[in-house]
């Protein structure tokens, strides 16, 4: 087994070297951008770990989506479109991005302020010793990242601007494994550059930051799933479920009420619990925004079937149109 793996990570290696200086490093020199030679290269790594993240997650999740689904489904076009956004988000075009934007400058300001007599934070030395154990460490970053995942994502159903962009993401009635990146751009923006920013302060390293995207999003792309399956009754108030995370994408349930919603754990629903916002109830509804069907039951708002509609209308809601 241990020869397999190593074989599996050299091959990696080599297909990553190769990617770098047949296509990356001759375009950096042409464009002038040898200053982001080493970033240029973390980026073909994160890349590459997207396309292996996507190809498992397909060959587990869709067989048992096949197997147990939530819903039974006439037609599958409307996934089309999920597909698009999955592959344009889990290949880093945001969050990566953002982080090796923002990591330099705030080393810059790091060492400004040390000039100053202003000490640096760094999560990891909270308890010398316990949090700077690589695991330890990793396991902090993941939770306090969940914690601010789930204020930002309470942000998105609570503040009227923010929802017209986050809609797009409810606005999906057919859960899928795909689902997870159905969001508009300017919504992703937003939210990747919160998240990459509060990674950077906190102290996340690049390598460090590729391994909590890819933890939490595999999460994700499972919550999404079209999937009967729960955690049980401890488990699910442990990990976020398919069938817990489905209720916040219920129509009525997923942003109406008092919190605009439920359910808004990205990983721990300790949040929810702790913050009120919890919905444990079982079964598994239809998804969807109260006002894409109007009073009969028939079709009311529309959120666009293609990517261009989608992002277009989003905009339109956004300015109140």
């Amino acid at each position: 087994m241990s020869a397999v793996i190593d074989a599996a990570v050299q091959a990696f290696a080599a297909v990553q070297s190769w990617i770098f200086l047949t296509i990356v490093e001759p375009l950096l020199f042409r464009f002038d951008g040898a200053g982001v030679m080493e970033e240029a290269y973390d980026g073909i790594e994160f890349f590459l770990l997207g396309l292996v993240q996507i190809a498992m997650l397909y060959a587990i999740l869709r067989p048992l989506e096949a197997w147990r689904p939530a819903e039974r489904w006439t037609h599958r076009r409307d996934v089309g479109v999920d597909v698009l956004y999955t592959f344009l988000h889990r290949l880093g075009l945001f969050s990566l991005g953002l982080f090796f934007v923002l990591d330099p400058a705030v080393d810059a300001l790091a060492g400004h302020l040390r000039l100053e007599g202003i000490a640096g934070f760094n999560l990891d030395d909270l308890w010398p010793g316990v949090t700077s154990i690589p695991l330890v460490a990793f396991a902090l970053y993941l939770l306090v990242l969940d914690l601010a995942n789930y204020w930002i994502h309470r942000g998105q159903h609570r503040l009227r601007w923010w929802w017209a962009l986050h809609s797009l993401h409810h606005s999906q009635r057919q859960m899928s494994l795909w689902a997870d990146d159905r969001n508009h751009l300017l919504d992703d923006l937003v939210r990747d550059g919160l998240f990459a920013s509060i990674a950077v302060v906190i102290g996340v390293q690049p390598g460090q930051f590729v391994l909590l995207l890819i933890a939490t999003r595999s999460v994700e792309t499972l919550q999404h799933a079209n999937l009967r399956l729960s955690f049980g009754r401890w488990g699910e108030r442990l990990l976020a479920s398919p069938r817990f995370h489905r209720r916040h994408h219920a129509i009525g349930d997923g942003h109406e009420g008092a919190y605009r919603g439920c359910n808004f754990a990205v990983l721990f629903p300790l949040w929810d619990v702790l913050f009120g916002t919890a919905n444990f109830e079982p079964g598994y509804p239809a998804t969807g925004i109260r006002d894409q069907l109007d009073s009969d039951g028939r079709a009311g708002r529309d959120y666009g079937r293609g990517f261009w509609a989608q992002q277009w209308l989003g905009l339109r809601r956004l300015v109140g149109r």
